[in-house]
């Protein structure tokens, strides 16, 4: 025999019987649902990551990684005039490209205002660029009408998100008004200027295409009372994940006069909801692993129960207890190890073919999991994380080993006078 005595009779046990049938259906069971149970989180983990990178991209390709701004009086309430902006950016603007790991930096001016055309009247964040500072973000990739250089000094024209020109009732070279709020001597009066539509883009982020629009920095600084100045500048990274590094290369050498402001700030909310709703599906997945645990312990003390007689005539022969009950945790582990390992191939195949599995199963039974006219995310993504891989199957195995514990000192605490006793 070239093997420990507790696994030959572990693995034995593990062997199909016909009068043992309902202990291997439940031993089945239990292998099944712990595959199925890994398969399951790595398969949709994977596609939560694909989301959230997706998402995360798609915010990230109109709007900058990390601000720096000077801190206007306007956010005390004052006249928003009072402030001189950020004249001399261009110094800024250089320091900062310097630095490793930035892609680019460019100016900008933010106003929050009303675009009305005709009876309709809808908020917009109008943002003031420079077509030609704006090479390293992709915001000319998401036009579908015009171009960004259109946006001339002086020429009054303005580039719509697609979801805010449909309510607006606008088309390209259409006429808009934007109405800017400016406070004089503690009385808030409206400031309004004549814009014409130079463009529409569409970015698939219902932020960016319903309440985002572009025009020249020179138009918006001077709406700003920024005298053509700008009000910040705009650094975008290589590694979006990156930011924090950044600020903290950047915190002894920050103006204290002037406010940062990165993504993560920004967007707490939105990456905090899906981190949550990765954990609770986590939790919620877990409970099939959960099922399957229960269905071990039940088929292992089945076969307590029933080799009682076994267990007493290896006890007389001088088996130890512990030695008897590794010969139930051996088949216990074995159904964890194999179901983890068989659940971890089958959710990385999955994971890895996501983008043809999701069209066949479309394509067969006729229908279309994220339609694009509820969807701007038509195609489902998939990213497979190498701590996903490494932790699913691990706490799988350690519930699987946990459910062993119990019909183990049952089994080694099996009295062989007793078990005898009527035999």
């Amino acid at each position: 025999m070239f093997q420990p005595l507790e696994w030959f009779i572990g693995l034995r046990y593990l062997r199909s019987r016909r009068r043992r049938g309902v202990v291997s259906f439940m031993s089945a069971a239990s292998f099944i649902g712990i595959a199925l149970g890994v398969a399951a989180l790595i398969v949709i983990l994977s596609v939560m990551n694909g989301l959230e990178t997706e998402t995360r991209t798609r915010l990230l390709s109109m709007s900058a990684h990390a601000t720096i701004a000077a801190r206007q009086c306007r956010e005390r309430g004052q006249d928003p005039a009072c402030g001189a902006g950020l004249p001399d950016w261009r110094e800024l603007q250089r320091r900062l490209a310097a630095e490793p790991g930035v892609a680019g930096v460019s100016p900008y001016v933010a106003l929050e205002g009303m675009l009305a055309a005709g009876v309709n009247l809808r908020p917009a964040m109008v943002r003031g660029v420079l077509p030609g500072e704006e090479r390293d973000s992709d915001i000319s990739r998401f036009i579908k009408i015009g171009s960004l250089e259109d946006l001339t000094p002086g020429s009054r024209r303005i580039i719509l998100g697609r979801v805010l020109a449909l309510n607006l009732g606008l088309e390209a070279g259409d006429a808009v008004t934007l109405l800017v709020p400016r406070v004089t001597d503690g009385r808030v009066t409206p400031r309004l200027t004549a814009f014409t539509v130079a463009g529409i883009f569409e970015a698939g982020i219902q932020d960016h295409d319903a309440n985002l629009a572009f025009v020249n920095m020179g138009d918006a600084s001077e709406l700003a009372g920024l005298k053509g100045a700008a009000e910040g500048v705009a650094v975008r990274l290589d590694d979006p994940l990156g930011v924090s590094e950044f600020h903290a290369a950047q915190a002894n050498s920050l103006d204290p006069a002037w406010r940062y402001s990165d993504w993560t700030d920004e967007h707490r909310n939105l990456f905090t909801a899906i981190h949550i709703e990765k954990l609770m599906m986590s939790i919620i997945l877990m409970l099939i692993v959960g099922v399957a645990a229960f269905n071990i312990v039940a088929s292992l003390m089945m076969v307590v129960i029933d080799k009682q007689k076994d267990i007493a005539i290896l006890r007389t022969y001088g088996l130890e207890p512990q030695r008897v009950a590794r010969v139930f945790l051996v088949q216990g582990a074995v159904i964890g190890v194999v179901g983890t390992a068989l659940g971890t191939a089958l959710g990385l195949v999955l994971a890895f073919n996501v983008h043809v599995i999701v069209p066949w199963l479309e394509t067969t039974f006729g229908f279309q999991i994220m339609p694009g006219d509820v969807y701007y995310v038509t195609a489902i993504p998939s990213e497979v994380h190498l701590f996903d891989v490494v932790v699913i199957p691990t706490v799988a195995l350690i519930v699987a080993m946990l459910a062993t514990l119990y019909p183990s000192r049952r089994a080694a605490a099996v009295s062989p006078a007793h078990a005898l006793r009527y035999d």
